[in-house]
């Protein structure tokens, strides 16, 4: 599982070949989610609210970045990393 992003604790990686819709999974100390890349909201898992906030605005952000790296890995390629927030 590729690591995309680490920021304020936060790791970001996708699975390939992954199931529909795109989505992210998200490791912040002992929790972890799933996170919808169209909406950005929370669909699996548990995160404090900050983190959920800080990573909404970084999906937000990183859109199109983050479809072009969810088509690699469902075809088995390996993703480019994404900017973290400062």
């Amino acid at each position: 599982m590729p690591t995309l992003s680490i920021f304020f604790g936060l790791i970001i990686r996708m699975y390939y070949k992954d199931h529909q819709p795109p989505h992210i999974h998200v490791q912040y100390q002992n929790s972890s989610a799933v996170i919808d890349i169209a909406t950005g909201n929370l669909t699996e898992g548990q995160l404090p609210v900050r983190q959920i906030r800080l990573i909404q605005a970084w999906v937000e952000i990183h859109k199109d970045n983050l479809i072009a790296d969810w088509e690699l890995c469902r075809n088995g390629e390996e993703p480019f990393k994404i900017e973290p927030l400062k």
